[in-house]
């Protein structure tokens, strides 16, 4: 089946250079989405090696994403199932620390938009903290792990995760719950939502 006004937005999006002058490639948004997802995982923004290979979730952070939702990338990236959508959509170039923040024009032009046409969504993870202030507004508590030890105030239609970027090692050592409490209740309504 065919939905064409998904079909149009996403050729929209992809077309988009409204940053264009702020980033040190030429654009190139990265989103997968589909109709019948019940499952939006919202990150930050593309790596270089997912600007360069179009793949959202490309990398190191990706794998271990897949391994705190236990599903395999056949299942990750079918859009049946999850869709994806980062806060920034390009690439947004490197800083001092890493990469720099997601471009702000992005979410507010296109996340409303692209959600319009995604009505199974029933869970979106937010992964990062600018996912978490742009969707949980002013639920929003002061830090990201204050976010995420309020995880169960946010379901059904939230779940804050931390990044799980090879980068956010010492937060996960600091952090022993995460993997004990919240991981296991991730896991499960994952497998109720793929039905699988």
């Amino acid at each position: 089946m065919t939905y064409p006004l998904l079909t149009h937005l996403l050729t929209q999006v992809r077309a988009c250079e409204l940053c264009a002058t702020h980033l040190p490639n030429p654009p190139k948004p990265v989103i997968r989405v589909g109709f019948n997802a019940k499952i939006l995982i919202v990150g930050q923004a593309p790596s270089t090696r997912v600007h360069a290979t179009g793949l959202s979730w490309n990398d190191a952070s990706g794998k271990r994403l897949r391994e705190w939702l236990q599903i395999d990338p056949e299942i990750f990236y079918n859009t049946d199932y999850c869709s994806i959508m980062p806060m920034g959509l390009c690439y947004p170039g490197r800083g001092k620390s890493g990469d720099l923040a997601p471009r702000p024009e992005c979410a507010p032009l296109w996340h409303p938009q692209v959600l319009a046409q995604l009505p199974q969504i029933q869970l979106k993870l937010l992964i990062g903290q600018y996912a978490q202030h742009y969707y949980l507004g002013n639920k929003c508590c002061k830090t990201l792990t204050e976010n995420i030890k309020q995880w169960q105030t946010f379901l059904p239609d939230y779940l804050p995760l931390p990044h799980p970027s090879p980068r956010n090692q010492l937060w996960l050592k600091r952090n022993p719950w995460f993997e004990q409490e919240v991981v296991p209740v991730l896991r499960q309504r994952v497998k109720e939502l793929i039905a699988l």
